[in-house]
């Protein structure tokens, strides 16, 4: 029983080794190494796209708020130029009557 199962398992050692060994020569091909350079290149690309869609994600998110902070601010001016007499000085040093 101990014989057979130390036979397996150099067999199936034997197996695996030989299986790594063909795929390391076959890396090392030209067809092995065209396969790989055409790999990189394909993660390049996917990479360069998905930084340009994140980029432009970003600057149409930075123009929105852009937007709404001057929509907010012409809002603020209008209330001011339609009530100018209600807003405070921010002064209180001088009130009325102490001059």
């Amino acid at each position: 029983m101990r014989r057979s199962l130390w036979f397996a398992a150099g067999a199936s050692a034997g197996v695996y080794a030989a299986a790594r060994a063909r795929r390391a020569a076959e890396v090392l091909t030209v067809d092995g190494l065209r396969d790989r350079v055409g790999a990189a290149v394909v993660g390049a690309r996917m990479f360069r796209d998905e930084v340009a869609q994140g980029k432009t994600e970003a600057e149409t998110d930075l123009r929105e708020r852009i937007t709404l902070g001057l929509h907010e601010r012409r809002e603020l001016m209008a209330r001011r130029m339609l009530e100018p007499d209600d807003v405070p000085t921010g002064r209180p040093d001088q009130e009325e009557g102490t001059s």
